[in-house]
């Protein structure tokens, strides 16, 4: 395959060497050609040495995203080869085993993929790109997801269209790459039994990353009053009722949202008299409610999705925060989350602990939390690490 060259520039080799899979544009110092959104590109050094291989970018501070550190033919047993790795590590941390189970198979840059995410919801693989490199390879990815998994899937259903802008004028369309055309199916995690709507729902259809934060959250849940803020389709609020909590109150502004925790709740068997859907802004809520919650949950959208926007979010985290703080009961626990990828740990915990001294009551960290081993981290990538997470204990 003849592909353009791009040439990197010595001094910006480094990142490269060490396997960070981002060329940003300044590190290109020429071009033998000019490469389309999406086209495969050749990285190499100014002599000529083979650096990597990736799909090109046209606008943004992200030129190249690199899929290989090594040459490679990149036809269907490449990715073949991507799938099957990303498959063998899910079966070994006991995730395939049920046929009814809730994983992400593929995690962009933590598995190699960078703009590539595959989650697994039962029957059914939700393939979304986040990069049109990766569009363009998805038929491939398909056919590769559909080998890997063998007789385990009935469906492979692609939602990429929502998060790629528009190409040559034209909106992309959400479409189905292989099998049945189903629209949503139920699938378990642990105990807990979700319906999951890919046509409709948030990103793949369910926040698929706080599985084992929600397993903790049942932990302390039994006998409690349980506030899950920002709820969506309910996760933390089912896994507290199946574990026993006296009561919970789910709290989002989306209705639709609402009545997927309803609904939720009438798949798992749930009486309702101890639950309360509220219809609601999360953070002028947390201000108003009684103090007598055990638990309270902050998992909120991300607060800022680029550099620029960091210094509100920070803020932003401080005040939902402080809210918390003065309101849950004394020796109450608080779940709060960041997923905003700008913002890191030491920064959100730095948020968090400005928080408390603002609101003047002792906070103990009880757990530190991140998103679970279906979704790796580069050890070359830290910026994969995006989910970050704090039990803590109110005094």
């Amino acid at each position: 395959m003849n592909l353009p060259n791009l040439t990197i520039a010595p001094q910006k080799q480094d990142s490269l060497l060490r396997k960070h899979p981002w060329v940003f544009r300044g590190a290109i110092l020429k071009m033998d050609a000019e490469p389309q959104e999406g086209d495969w590109v050749n990285l190499i050094t100014k002599s000529g040495q083979f650096l990597g291989l990736g799909h090109y970018q046209a606008a943004g501070s992200i030129a190249v995203r690199v899929i290989s550190f090594e040459p490679n033919d990149l036809d269907q047993a490449f990715w073949d080869k991507k799938i099957q790795a990303a498959w063998s590590l899910r079966r070994d941390l006991g995730l395939t085993h049920k046929a009814d189970s809730i994983f992400r198979l593929v995690h962009g840059e933590g598995d190699g993929c960078p703009g590539l995410i595959v989650d697994v919801y039962g029957q059914v693989a939700v393939v979304q790109c986040h990069t049109m490199g990766m569009y363009r390879q998805r038929h491939l990815i398909a056919q590769a997801i559909q080998k890997t998994c063998e007789d385990r899937l009935i469906s492979i259903f692609d939602k990429s269209a929502e998060s790629l802008p528009k190409m040559h004028g034209s909106e992309l369309q959400n479409d189905w790459l292989w099998g049945e055309r189903l629209v949503k199916t139920v699938a378990s995690e642990d105990r807990c039994r979700y319906e999951v709507d890919w046509v409709t729902g948030q990103k793949t259809g369910f926040f698929v990353d706080q599985r084992e934060n929600r397993a903790l959250l049942a932990h302390y849940a039994k006998d409690k009053k349980v506030l899950n803020t920002f709820c969506y389709s309910g996760g933390f609020s089912i896994a507290s009722l199946l574990a026993g909590a006296k009561e919970v109150y789910s709290v989002d502004s989306s209705q639709k949202a609402l009545d997927l925790v309803d609904n939720n709740l009438k798949i798992n068997g749930l009486l309702e008299s101890n639950h309360f859907s509220i219809k609601a802004d999360a953070v002028e809520y947390i201000k108003s409610i009684a103090s007598d919650f055990d638990i309270i949950v902050l998992d909120p959208p991300a607060f800022a999705k680029h550099m620029g926007a960091r210094h509100n979010a920070v803020q932003a985290y401080k005040r939902l925060n402080a809210h918390a703080f003065r309101q849950i009961k004394e020796g109450g626990l608080v779940f709060t989350f960041s997923c905003s990828q700008v913002v890191d740990k030491n920064l959100f915990r730095g948020a968090v602990t400005a928080a408390a001294i603002e609101v003047g009551r002792q906070v103990q960290v009880l757990h530190q939390l991140s998103q679970p081993a279906d979704h790796p981290i580069s050890a070359f990538h830290p910026e994969g690490e995006y989910l970050k997470g704090l039990v803590l204990r109110v005094l």
